[in-house]
């Protein structure tokens, strides 16, 4: 495919490896928005809201406990592979360790909602949902999307991630039928994730010659020690954009929960576009500061400019569309929903107010600047979701997150004026 599209004028664009890289996590971002749109009516109908909401609220607290199993490694691990990509055994070492740490943190998390459930009786709506989830954590540790960034090899893994959620469509339409099933969703995504992501390591040791080595413990310690600002930064930003649904929980039965994650989950598949953004120009980002600062910083005021339109577009078109959205993923009306979602609208255009922001700390290595401001955005985001949660339910928690938003963008303004006048200067003047 690529050898024809070379013939063409844009061709030496396309063979780019960092334009490719972006094209298939473009591929990858697309079906996961589109096999998440699909199932979200399919689900609706076959386990009602009350446990559609739960189903979601089980993933929340998953998906938070994949920030732990992460660790920081998808932003480091990519760079350290394609240090070493000439390096087999080096690589080998280096992979071993990964996979090794992430497996024994995926255990980690996994003993911590066994604690939860069996010994502090937390979860108690869920609790069922939440233990058949954890197989989720363990397709995470194995996910080698990573390794594959690293090599510069993105196709092979767009493809296994498509057909992961064709298969795991494919169990929603043919398992899930009743209320009681519910509790086999998430189970039938971990399960599925977990097989393609072994047949991806079945690949990795026998076609790319990587060996797998026992984990050499001193070397993982040392790769957690250097992720740990990764780590926190990750936690603080998920818990802040993420965090709503587990704290309306404590406030709101399961109907209002199923109602307002349809709107986040909408909201949150469109609030993709910015950081998709970010992923995509960094690299190009990063080598220009390095060698030429006036053309880094008109570049980034170019996608900036374009992204903040594009930002509006996306609040603008959700807001108005927001009854045909809601109408078509529930099969129904719910206007509680359709409420939620035009606060929510505002949310992917907020976001992109601070791509500016984030892609200065990056190139800059600013990280313990991100790592400041993502902790000021989750204190924030916990103390003023809880108080407008419980006084206004869910529409006081779609103030919050907005404001969130606002807050976290000037958070890093200040933080960048404070402590790099000059990067600030040379992106705002």
């Amino acid at each position: 495919m690529f050898e024809k599209l070379s013939l063409l004028p844009l061709g030496h664009i396309i063979r780019n490896k960092s334009i490719q890289n972006f094209l298939f996590l473009a591929v990858i971002q697309s079906s996961n928005i589109l096999i998440s749109i699909i199932t979200m009516p399919l689900l609706i109908q076959s386990v009602g809201l009350d446990q559609f909401g739960l189903v979601n609220l089980s993933l929340s607290v998953i998906i938070l406990l994949n920030i732990m199993v992460g660790f920081g490694y998808n932003l480091s691990a990519p760079k350290d592979v394609a240090v070493n990509q000439q390096d087999k055994v080096a690589l080998s070492h280096l992979v071993s360790n990964v996979f090794s740490g992430k497996i024994l943190l995926a255990f980690l998390a996994t003993l911590f909602i066994l604690i939860g459930v069996f010994g502090l009786n937390l979860f108690k709506e869920y609790q069922v949902i939440l233990l058949f989830s954890c197989l989720l954590l363990f397709s995470e540790a194995t996910l080698p999307l990573w390794f594959f960034q690293g090599m510069e090899k993105m196709k092979l893994i767009s493809i296994t991630n498509i057909f992961s959620k064709l298969l795991f469509l494919m169990g929603i339409v043919l398992f899930i039928h009743q209320p009681d099933q519910s509790k086999w969703v998430n189970f039938i995504m971990g399960f599925f994730g977990l097989t393609i992501n072994i047949f991806l390591l079945f690949y990795i040791h026998i076609f790319l010659e990587i060996r797998f080595y026992r984990p050499e413990f001193s070397a993982i310690w040392k790769s957690l020690k250097d992720n740990i600002l990764f780590f926190f930064s990750n936690l603080a930003s998920h818990i802040s954009i993420n965090g709503g649904l587990i704290i309306l929980s404590f406030f709101s039965v399961a109907e209002t929960l199923g109602m307002y994650s349809l709107a986040e989950r909408v909201v949150m598949v469109l609030r993709l576009f910015p950081a998709l953004i970010i992923q995509a120009i960094y690299p190009n980002a990063a080598k220009n500061y390095q060698n030429d600062e006036l053309a880094f910083f008109r570049f980034l005021k170019n996608v900036y400019v374009r992204v903040l339109l594009v930002g509006m577009l996306i609040t603008a078109g959700t807001y108005f569309t927001a009854p045909w959205i809601i109408q078509t993923l529930a099969r129904k009306p719910l206007d509680e929903s359709v409420d939620y979602l035009r606060i929510l609208a505002a949310v992917p255009f907020l976001a992109c107010l601070n791509v500016g922001n984030v892609t200065l700390m990056l190139v800059a290595d600013l990280k313990n600047l991100l790592f400041k401001a993502s902790w000021m955005m989750c204190v924030y985001m916990i103390i003023t979701a809880s108080l407008l949660t419980s006084q206004f339910g869910g529409i006081g928690l779609c103030y919050a997150i907005l404001s969130t938003e606002i807050i976290v963008f000037l958070i890093c303004m200040v933080l960048l004026f404070r402590n790099n006048r000059k990067l600030f200067l040379g992106f705002y003047s």
